[in-house]
């Protein structure tokens, strides 16, 4: 069963309604989001998925065991984007933390951040169904690509970024006229009639392609759990929309989690093991999936649960000192490691 374009525009409308909600109403210029209120928001949008959920349960399927699988598949999903959505905050904390960006502008920052992420993600997913449904042995190649990205995660996971010669913004600093400071919350401005950037611009473009590598990693590893665009749409749209304020809830306590990113690296290599596995499997003629969607569920679930688990308790262990540098700790997109003291 595939959505029906009623479905979809439905889907889409609500959405909609809600970001215009989250901007115009719930968020007031030049004030950071609260802990509490962050809190909030992040369990009414867990809340929202978990009802979509129960309605994938109940009603998208043409018999009982179609609409339990759709279910299954789109919890999977979810918990594999949120997961990932996490790693997001990481970044989120570096790249805001070492460019300064003051507390009460980087809710917009974050609110453009994810309007491009889900448009991002919208045009890969129509890309990667187009490109399944014709060339099913590309899964091959997604499979492996997932399997590289958590191998790259992995080791990537106690590098320390070098920000400061980022080569996506020493090129766009070479390119345009930009600031020295930031202007409020503005983008760009006009200075004797030329135009500037201003380095909130500069944020919003490293938040934005951090968005796009993402995307990358995420949308394959959706698709290996199911083929249904409608439902690898909707799983990626409720992991996002409560990316922003997730990211106001955690980024003081996100060093708490660092060995989640383990937990996230092995989670990309066993999906890209699924992936590989199922068209082996139906290519022979074996069934329709290596791996049943129930049994991905309890993988993902124990490895992310379980990584979670590992963090609050080693770093509670571990001084503050060590802590806080689970914080700088990360990839970032364009950015290279910093040499350690002794490296030539």
């Amino acid at each position: 069963m595939s959505a029906p374009l009623w479905f979809w525009i439905a889907f889409n409308a609500f959405i909609l309604l809600l970001l215009l909600l989250d901007l115009g109403v719930l968020t007031k210029r030049d004030r950071p989001i609260p802990v509490k209120e962050a809190l909030y928001r992040s369990g009414a949008f867990f809340i929202l998925a978990m009802i979509f959920a129960a309605g994938v349960f109940a009603f998208y399927g043409e018999t009982p065991e179609e609409r339990s699988r759709k279910g299954f598949e789109f919890l999977t999903g979810y918990l594999i984007e949120w997961s990932l959505s996490v790693d997001n905050i990481f970044v989120f904390v570096l790249i805001f933390s070492h460019f300064q960006v003051p507390a009460q502008v980087q809710h917009r920052v974050l609110f453009w951040g994810i309007v491009g992420a889900l448009v991002m993600r919208g045009t890969l997913i129509l890309v990667g169904s187009a490109l399944i449904n014709n060339f099913q042995w590309i899964m091959l190649l997604f499979g492996a690509f997932l399997i590289f990205s958590g191998y790259k995660m992995l080791k990537a996971v106690d590098a320390e970024p070098d920000l400061d010669n980022n080569r996506l913004l020493v090129w766009m600093k070479s390119k345009y006229r930009v600031t020295e400071t930031y202007e409020k919350d503005h983008f760009f401005v006009r200075r004797d009639g030329v135009l500037f950037m201003t380095p909130l611009a500069l944020v919003l473009i490293l938040i934005e392609t951090t968005d796009l590598v993402f995307a990358l990693d995420s949308i394959p590893a959706i698709f290996a759990i199911t083929s249904d665009p409608f439902i690898v749409y909707t799983a990626n749209v409720f992991a996002i929309l409560g990316l922003r304020a997730m990211y106001f809830a955690l980024a003081g306590v996100i060093h708490r989690f660092h060995y989640l990113k383990y937990g996230l690296s092995i989670v990309l290599m066993v999906v890209g093991v699924k992936m590989i596995g199922n068209y082996i499997w139906k290519a022979n003629g074996w069934g329709e999936k290596f791996l049943p969607v129930e049994v991905a569920l309890g993988i993902t679930a124990a490895l992310i649960g379980g990584s979670i688990i590992l963090s609050l308790v080693k770093t509670a262990e571990e001084g503050p000192m060590v802590r806080a540098k689970h914080a700088w700790q990360g990839w970032v997109p364009f950015s290279g490691g910093k040499k350690k003291q002794g490296d030539g």
